[in-house]
């Protein structure tokens, strides 16, 4: 894009939530097709989860985080990301390939920063009406005091994009005893010198408790790594390739997707050696953890494995197999809620993480709402992301017409409960999609025969 694309007034006007890895997807989607928009996002910058230190305080990022997609998977379908990176891109690659996207494509005076959405709601006459809270540091003030103002806009539809990883989840209930020592989500986790010198338990088998235990093996005096369900851990390289190279197209059904993920384990190495619990599924029904560094720091014998916890103990941790461990540290890797704090819970809520949706975007009884990237897909959600974004965009413009209700509530169940199936009951599989499946679907449904002419004019609310 070489020149400024001018917004059409005639097309319905849109609010983006959020300005992550979502959110950049959906306002470029938008830009493109000249849909009047405004995007607002909390913060001073873009890049959400991948911004270290992203001054909106709700990023998740740690020193040492890395893509557990391959860099082409995780792309952008028109702008892929630079050759020279490695297979796994840093957090601070990623950022820097957001900002070259957003240059690219020159969106950028489109997003409005240090910009909060407080409330969404239904329109009077039909439509959102939507709170904002806009703050900016006083330049007549030394001390950097900060000023607010709000106010209230109107749009016809507002999409979603403020992410599903920033509001922690902590035991609930808390197990019983007391700790004498210091307890934090992985949420706040920001690098090794957290750990430093320390008697670490870290709690949970993902992704981040993978890493953390890792890089305490390096820094802390202990690490104790506590896993209640056991979780096959794959590596992330394989026969000197990143291991979701070998892909599989998206027609074909979950079986097969699941024997390549058996086939990926199978090449991994079993765990049970290193003393990780023997999982209860499949590799095929779980979200993938993957860590090429877990199965040497475990050999070496600087992170021990212990089963789940029972209570503490003051300066202890006590477990479930009756062992002990001297702590004064614990990091709860136990994921997050799904929650939206601007809407009213009786309008929009996921109890227990569940909020089945259409295509994993569209509520059949909120029309105007658009959820993007709030899915957790085998592989990356960019892609995904920019196309829910596409299909919005279309049925805001006219170029593709929706299913009415019955038949969205219909296919949307029909979905849900096949995307459940494959995946074992858990609160964090309750928006598991498969990657290639489930970017299919929506290119299908984009060319259905509900497309038709594009029209001018707002959409229904």
């Amino acid at each position: 894009m070489t020149t400024e694309i001018p917004a059409d007034p005639a097309l319905p006007q849109v609010c983006v939530i959020g300005a992550g890895a979502s959110g950049i997807a959906a306002a470029k989607a938008l830009y493109a097709e000249g849909v009047p928009f405004d995007c607002f996002e909390k913060g001073s910058e873009f890049g959400g989860n991948w911004l270290y230190g992203n001054p909106n305080g709700v990023s998740a990022c740690y020193e040492t985080l890395q893509i557990n997609t391959s860099c082409p998977r995780m792309a952008f379908s028109d702008f892929p990301m630079p050759a020279d990176y490695p297979d796994y891109a840093s957090h601070d690659q990623v950022y820097a390939y957001f900002r070259d996207y957003v240059a690219h494509f020159g969106f950028g005076h489109t997003i409005t920063f240090n910009t909060e959405v407080t409330h969404v709601r239904r329109g009077e006459r039909g439509g959102w009406d939507v709170d904002i809270r806009s703050t900016a540091a006083s330049a007549h003030d030394a001390a950097g005091s900060e000023s607010a103002t709000t106010e209230t806009r109107h749009y016809d539809a507002v999409m979603i994009a403020n992410g599903h990883h920033w509001d922690a989840r902590w035991p609930d209930p808390g197990y019983p005893g007391h700790f004498d020592g210091e307890q934090i989500h992985a949420h706040d986790y920001r690098s090794g010198e957290q750990l430093e010198g320390r008697d670490v338990v870290v709690v949970g088998a993902g992704n981040s408790a993978m890493d953390i235990a890792v890089e305490g093996s390096h820094r802390a005096r202990s690490v104790n790594l506590s896993i209640r369900r056991g979780q096959w851990v794959m590596k992330k390289t394989l026969f000197g390739m990143a291991a979701d190279q070998i892909a599989l197209p998206g027609w074909v059904p979950w079986w097969a997707t699941a024997a390549r993920l058996r086939i990926a384990a199978m090449l991994s190495g079993g765990l049970r050696r290193y003393g990780l619990p023997v999982p209860e599924h499949t590799p095929g029904q779980s979200h993938p953890v993957q860590s090429d560094a877990i199965r040497d720091r475990l050999g070496a014998g600087a992170i021990t494995v212990k089963p789940g916890i029972e209570r503490l103990d003051g300066d202890r941790v006590v477990f479930t197999d009756g062992s002990r461990t001297r702590a004064d540290l614990v990091v709860w890797a136990t994921c997050y809620r799904v929650t939206f704090p601007f809407f009213d819970p009786e309008l929009i809520s996921a109890e227990g993480n569940d909020l089945p949706l259409f295509k994993r975007m569209i509520h059949p009884d909120r029309p105007g709402l658009f959820f993007i990237g709030l899915l957790q897909p085998v592989g990356a959600v960019m892609p995904l992301a920019e196309a829910q974004s596409r299909l919005a965009v279309k049925a805001l413009t006219g170029e593709y017409e929706l299913p009415d209700r019955e038949e969205m509530t219909r296919r949307m169940h029909a979905d849900d409960r096949r995307n459940k199936r494959q995946f074992y009951d858990s609160p964090r599989h309750t928006m598991q999609v498969d990657f290639d499946h489930y970017l299919l679907e929506l290119e299908r449904e984009m060319r259905s025969v509900r497309q038709r002419a594009p029209r001018r004019g707002k959409v229904a609310a």
